[in-house]
């Protein structure tokens, strides 16, 4: 055995941008419908930051990007 994780080494970059691929893409889509700039969708690249993203989205009240 190896012995290293599943995600280290050359493979873990794959592995890396397939996730931010499936994660960024919806959410660059989304966010300018809610009055977000398109760039911010970088952070969800980070798990807490996609989370974050979420709950700010959930709280606006339209999709034109007011504020309730």
């Amino acid at each position: 055995m190896m012995g290293g994780m599943w995600w280290s080494g050359p493979g873990g970059l794959v592995w890396f941008l397939i996730y931010a691929v499936l994660v960024v893409v919806p959410f660059w889509r989304l966010l300018p419908r809610f009055g977000i700039p398109n760039w911010v969708a970088l952070v969800a690249i980070f798990p807490l930051g996609a989370l974050i993203l979420l709950w700010v989205m959930a709280f606006r009240d339209e999709l034109g990007g007011r504020r309730g």
